[in-house]
């Protein structure tokens, strides 16, 4: 079944644009003018990735993110963050609040297409019949996209995600930025270095301590998992 998109934007003809370009890719793809509309739609059909816009004339979209987080069914949800908003603070909050990716407008419809296909691609590559497990300290289950830490759930994003299990995955190796950020969005990746750092700084505040202290900062390189 092709994936499903939901476009959650106010704006008729950026909607029609998002839509019909997401179409021609493939994808099936609805738009919602408000987040109280896309938010009862829950309830019936979850999308596969979420593009939505922060600016929406009922339910900011910053809350509707923060919804759709709160639920441990909508939470491993991809969200790409779509605003007229340019400022770089206003990307790093919505990064910092846990978003897959950011695009603003006026964007290129390729370019947003790239991004989808990008950050789902990355949801697919966690979903390989394996887990992951370090004694005493964390699990990984990425059938289920699951993470336990001394047998708690611990709820993540898609990048999130994708970046501990690139970290587990060759513990005690260092990975750049660039090779965190190729892992992620590989040749489509059009991103702040900084992205890294706002997504390993929650990345560790979820872990909690004892796993936290595993991921290391290697200073002017990029960051390790030790064994």
């Amino acid at each position: 079944m092709r994936e499903f998109i939901a476009v959650v934007d106010d704006e008729p003809d950026i909607v029609d644009l998002i839509t019909l370009h997401l179409r021609k890719a493939g994808y099936r793809a609805e738009g919602y003018p408000g987040g109280r509309r896309f938010l009862d739609s829950l309830e019936k059909l979850l999308p596969d990735l979420v593009l939505l816009d922060l600016m929406l004339p009922d339910v900011e979209g910053l809350e509707v993110f923060r919804l759709l987080r709160s639920k441990p069914e909508w939470a491993s949800v991809p969200v790409i963050m779509v605003t007229a908003k340019g400022d770089e603070s206003d990307k790093v909050v919505g990064l910092e609040l846990g978003a897959d990716d950011y695009v603003t407008k006026p964007f290129s419809p390729k370019e947003l297409v790239a991004r989808v296909r990008a950050v789902l691609r990355r949801k697919s590559a966690s979903g390989e019949s394996r887990k992951i497990d370090i004694p005493g300290v964390l699990s990984i289950d990425l059938d289920r996209h699951e993470v336990r830490v001394t047998g708690r759930t611990v709820e993540l994003t898609s990048a999130e995600f994708n970046i501990l299990t690139l970290l587990v995955s060759k513990r005690g190796w260092v990975f750049t930025r660039d090779q965190i950020l190729d892992h992620l969005w590989g040749q489509e990746k059009i991103v702040l270095d900084r992205t890294v750092d706002v997504h390993i700084r929650n990345l560790r505040e979820k872990l909690g301590p004892e796993a936290a202290s595993r991921i290391k900062n290697v200073r002017g390189v990029g960051y390790k998992l030790e064994p």
